[in-house]
């Protein structure tokens, strides 16, 4: 009511040639726009990245992640790197994948710490005099070990942000394998002939060789793809294999060595675990048998990663009897 006692009009406005009554409610106006503009945005917004971080199944996945199709569920796709980095803290099928080569990664680091504190002699002026022996083939080891085990742990963590990051994150991971295969050799090969420098050299030669040709063909794109994961397989199974005659060979030098027989134990360890290792990451095994039951854990990736670091730790040992032995004898 005004003052002089007649109700309120609602405010009228000129249309053309009609009047058009427009209702004023308190509050309506361009700043209640804004506020009810910024809430349906936000809301959104986290929807959208609700959405992000939910695992998907194998069907939903981008064609670049379809590898396995027989892992079903709990995959990550086209996250951001802030949200792939913090699911390592939570439980998809990358989980296992990651921490297998983590933990094997803080392992091996802990192990090149005690071994830098304890020998401090990585170039000794007189390596071939007992005591005295040259440690770098042994660490050069150790740095490949542990550049694999990392590699492997950043590229399962982050191969979901996009295609690019994808394949150069495998890439790398197949580097890093590459790498291990190599410098796995230097330590026994170094030490058993370092009284024939002309055999360590011609067989560290050939298999760094390999594993450059290797790396090389790993980084052509149309090889990085899952169809060629048998053929990925091969080349690092060959340069295994090339350990076969020069393994024969300090077979019989070492063979007046009193620890032949327990370093023998340790490599042949170490081959199989190698080995039984890609038997599984080849044939897919167990999930092959029941699609899904083994989505997040035991697939056969998680047990190939296991055999990974078995190998690893049974050649850290074994590589020690050698160190151990040279140092003794010298040449």
């Amino acid at each position: 009511m005004d003052q002089d006692g007649q109700k309120d009009e609602p405010e009228t406005v000129s249309c053309g040639n009609s009047k058009c009554r427009s209702k004023i409610v308190p509050g309506d106006d361009h700043d209640g726009d804004e506020n009810s503009g910024t809430k349906k945005r936000k809301k959104k917004k986290s929807q959208k990245t609700t959405k992000r971080r939910e695992l998907m199944s194998f069907s939903e996945l981008p064609e670049y992640m379809r590898d396995n199709e027989f892992i079903l569920n709990y995959y990550r796709a086209d996250w951001s790197i802030r949200d792939a980095f913090f699911s390592v803290f939570s439980f998809h099928n990358e989980s296992l994948n990651v921490w297998t080569h983590l933990l094997g990664f803080i392992l091996f680091v802990g192990l090149t710490v005690a071994n830098i504190m304890h020998h401090d002699k990585f170039f000794p002026v007189d390596a071939k005099s007992p005591g005295n022996v040259t440690r770098w083939p042994f660490f050069v080891f150790l740095g490949g070990s542990m550049f694999c085990l990392l590699a492997s742990s950043i590229c399962h963590l982050f191969c979901c942000h996009s295609k690019d990051l994808n394949v150069f994150l495998l890439r790398i991971d197949y580097a890093g394998i590459t790498a291990m295969i190599i410098t796995s050799f230097f330590p026994p090969i170094y030490y058993i002939f370092q009284c024939t420098p002309r055999w360590y050299f011609i067989y560290l030669a050939g298999i760094t060789s390999m594993g450059i040709f290797t790396i090389i063909t790993l980084f052509t794109p149309s090889l990085s793809s899952p169809k060629y994961r048998g053929f990925r397989a091969l080349l690092f199974a060959s340069m295994g294999l090339f350990g076969i005659v020069p393994a024969v060979h300090a077979l019989v030098v070492n063979w007046g060595n009193p620890q032949r027989n327990v370093t023998l134990v340790y490599e042949l360890a170490m081959a199989v675990f190698y080995l039984v290792g890609t038997g599984f990451y080849v044939g897919r095994v167990p999930e092959r048998l029941k699609p899904g039951w083994f989505d997040r854990v035991g697939h056969s990736h998680q047990i190939f990663h296991v055999f990974v670091v078995l190998g690893a730790l049974s050649h850290y040992a074994a590589a020690l009897l050698f160190l151990d032995w040279r140092d003794h004898v010298g040449c």
